[in-house]
């Protein structure tokens, strides 16, 4: 059986650089907490955890004081940084560069919109980490859509500035993008000042493994799609594999692996989401040869 590893798996940049600076910081003997999970996945999160760092939750940080909180790659609405100053608390900050520009853009767009009495609409899951930075930026008036069923939020008389979660699909992005876009056309004639600005914010990153697990997803047998079940661009990408391959199957530890999957198979696939370390994908890959 051949058992192929997709060379592009693995932490995305943001989700590595941050790992990489909690580890940097317990090295340096400090107590560090993490404001919510630092990756969406339990293997890597445990792993962490026994080099000494702490995952608080929000109630909780509101009752620290004077001590070091890692800001995770998904980053934080401007209300935590305000928090932490009153807290006295060392903000180590791991945004990912990529999501900081975004929140950086949505605060220069969000004075153009109050002039012209536009709206900051923001595609992406609810109660995401990222998402709740994003609208923290956007402020009050920010709106969230999840999917095309959303976009009746939307007050299309009026324009509109476009933002995605840097890991949604881009497939799916561009198709509410062009949907919001025709509502605003048939009511130009009206309200000639309805423009939509469309910002590209997804991570290239992540767009870019699309393509290339469609057809990776073709080359093989079975595929094996490693990921925590809590990451939402985890579940995106296994989709997108399970719409090239019926035999893809989501695992989140070796453990999970049934080899009844494999089971006649010549080929074996192995992938994995922007939040799945590198060293699990090739501890899936390690068991699936000895099987």
């Amino acid at each position: 059986m051949e058992v192929d590893i997709e060379p592009g798996s693995g932490f995305c940049f943001g989700v590595e650089n941050a790992v990489k600076i909690a580890e940097e910081a317990l090295e340096a003997g400090a107590d560090v907490y993490c404001l919510g999970e630092i990756v969406h996945n339990d293997i890597e999160v445990d792993r962490l955890k026994k080099l000494g760092l702490v995952t608080i939750t929000y109630n909780q940080f509101e009752q620290l004081r004077d001590c070091k909180v890692l800001v995770r790659a998904h980053g934080e609405p401007p209300s935590t940084y305000e928090k932490a100053k009153e807290n006295n608390i060392t903000i180590i900050d791991a945004t990912c560069p990529i999501v900081h520009s975004m929140q950086e853009k949505i605060k220069r767009v969000q004075k153009v919109s109050r002039e012209e009495e536009g709206q900051i609409v923001i595609f992406g899951k609810e109660d995401h980490a990222e998402v709740i930075g994003l609208l923290g930026a956007a402020g009050e008036k920010g709106i969230l859509i999840t999917g095309r069923h959303d976009i009746g939020k939307i007050d299309v008389t009026r324009p509109v500035r476009l933002f995605a979660q840097t890991t949604r699909s881009k497939t799916e992005y561009e198709v509410v993008a062009e949907i919001i876009r025709l509502k605003l056309e048939q009511e130009r004639e009206k309200h000639p000042g309805n423009h939509l600005k469309v910002h590209n914010t997804i991570c290239r990153q992540v767009s870019d493994r699309e393509p290339r697990l469609r057809e990776f997803s073709r080359k093989h047998d079975v595929i094996l799609f490693v990921s925590g079940m809590k990451s939402s661009n985890g579940r995106m990408l296994f989709d997108v594999c399970k719409k090239e391959n019926e035999n893809s199957y989501f695992v989140s530890s070796p453990g999970e692996i049934d080899p009844g999957w494999l089971r006649d198979a010549k080929s074996v696939g192995i992938c994995g989401a922007t939040s799945t370390p590198k060293w699990l994908i090739q501890e899936v890959a390690g068991i699936v040869k000895k099987m």
